[in-house]
């Protein structure tokens, strides 16, 4: 099966359907965007926290390693909550998103997000304990944080781009 085809048989499901509205309520998209929104609000709030502590801004009593561990459970559950509404938005609409250029651009800054933080935490954040509570913290963590913030920043923006665009 095609992409195209894939993504036709997807947004035309009774799932994809009801969502958009077609099949009963209209309320199904306003109600699960307004979901992922919240969700992805917190995971941008809680990688916030750690970003502008790894800057050495906020949180300048707290060691990194301590507030990672406390905020990270939150990050995830809201990481999780995000990726199973935006998946139920994209069903409804898949031909529609699939082709926009702010949602490729979101998924891209998602991705660089993702490889940032893999890169800090097999990176600098392996000798947390040595700067653990330095400030400011050493440059590397700076830096991942600096560039954190801004990916994060700009999947914010073009998720609510798309939304002008579809």
């Amino acid at each position: 099966m095609s992409v195209e085809g894939l993504l036709a048989v997807l947004q035309n499901s009774t799932v994809g359907r009801t969502i958009s509205g077609n099949i009963g309520s209209g309320w199904w998209f306003a109600n699960i965007e307004t979901l992922h929104v919240l969700a992805t609000s917190a995971v941008f709030g809680s990688i916030a926290m750690v970003d502008l502590r790894l800057l050495g801004v906020t949180s300048r009593d707290s060691t990194v390693s301590r507030l990672s561990q406390e905020v990270l459970v939150y990050t995830w559950v809201a990481f999780a909550l995000s990726v199973i509404t935006g998946t139920l938005l994209f069903i409804s609409k898949a031909e529609t998103y699939f082709h926009n250029l702010q949602f490729q651009l979101k998924f891209l800054f998602m991705a660089l997000a993702g490889l940032n933080m893999l890169m800090f935490h097999f990176g600098t954040y392996r000798r947390v304990l040595q700067w653990d509570n330095a400030l400011p913290p050493p440059i590397g963590a700076r830096l991942a944080g600096a560039l954190s913030l801004a990916l994060w920043i700009c999947v914010i923006f073009m998720g609510r781009w798309i939304g002008f665009k579809t």
